[in-house]
């Protein structure tokens, strides 16, 4: 009888012990859906969105090599791509929910008004961070520094802007190219037949079919034109020439008052910079074969490594 009554005590016990510890389970559970909903509700603009939707809306870039541009299978990759995936993790972690993206391209005259009016969540691609546009939309950190520079055949006797006189000159509608090369037209008197071209591809195809002596446009993009041609025709007869007409930090763009969501980037891209994956990825898409089998062979400059210590330092 003893032992009988031994191990029914025992037996009750145990059910108390097990009944006890998974109310305590049900309660912590209940307490962290309930402290992750309560975060969830007070989630706000693209985080909010991005949260109801399960998704990020990505502006990406046709022709931006090697930034944001197609593959061989239409799929947007490039530089900034890369960044901005990662970007979308972090928004994931934000609102508890793995988001898929959806991809949107847009153009250099279109990108900044995709972004303002809620057509894309975030723009990725090569596009310059000023004052001017910072009045309508947001920016990331700087993820690279360009500046405006001429493309030309070899053998062209433009060397600098001085010889463009007369001359034709392609642009691309809606960029700070276009606007350097109008300035410089009017201050040095040079009389620029200036023709714009809706993106970047069209720009450098003019100068190809001879109907333009020069593509304007930031070095990097230039360069990465000249590294596909390479890739497609080992006798490309292209090169950089001139001073750089401009300065061009680029970073990804966002909805402009969303604070939420200015955190999540500026956090993110710190810690980007401090594990070195943005590094990593400069070396991948800069010093490495593009999927074309080319490279574009462009060491990070001094300007970009003080940028990347400073944006891995925490704030305070």
């Amino acid at each position: 009888m003893n032992s009988a009554w031994t191990a029914a005590k025992r037996l009750a016990a145990t059910r108390l012990l097990a009944a006890a510890t998974l109310g305590l389970g049900l309660g912590l559970c209940l307490g962290m859906s309930s402290a992750q909903a309560q975060t969830d509700a007070m989630l706000t603009g693209t985080l909010a969105k991005a949260r109801s939707t399960a998704s990020v809306t990505i502006g990406y870039r046709e022709s931006s090599i090697p930034f944001s541009y197609l593959s061989a299978r239409k799929e947007p990759i490039g530089y900034s791509i890369e960044l901005c995936k990662q970007l979308v993790d972090a928004m994931g972690d934000a609102v508890h929910k793995t988001l898929a993206i959806k991809w949107v391209p847009v153009t250099s005259a279109s990108r900044i008004d995709a972004v303002a009016n809620g057509q894309v969540d975030l723009e990725c691609g090569s596009t310059t961070s000023n004052l001017e546009r910072q009045k309508r939309v947001a920016f990331s950190p700087t993820i690279f520094v360009s500046g405006t520079k001429l493309l030309v055949k070899k053998g062209s006797p433009v060397k600098t802007f001085r010889d463009l006189v007369g001359k034709t000159v392609a642009v691309t509608a809606g960029t700070t190219n276009e606007k350097a090369m109008r300035d410089l037209s009017e201050r040095f008197k040079l009389g620029l037949n200036i023709v714009v071209s809706p993106d970047h591809a069209e720009s450098f195809g003019l100068v190809k079919a001879g109907k333009a002596d020069a593509f304007a446009t930031d070095d990097v993009l230039l360069y990465g034109f000249i590294a596909e041609d390479k890739g497609a025709n080992p006798q490309s007869d292209y090169q950089v020439v001139g001073d750089f007409l401009s300065y061009e930090p680029y970073g990804v763009m966002f909805r402009k008052g969303d604070t939420e969501l200015e955190k999540v980037v500026n956090d993110s891209f710190q810690a980007l910079a401090e594990d070195g994956e943005i590094e990593r990825q400069y070396k991948r898409w800069f010093l490495r074969k593009l999927p074309s089998g080319t490279s574009i062979d462009l060491p990070m400059s001094p300007q970009m490594e003080t940028i990347l210590q400073t944006m891995a330092v925490k704030a305070e």
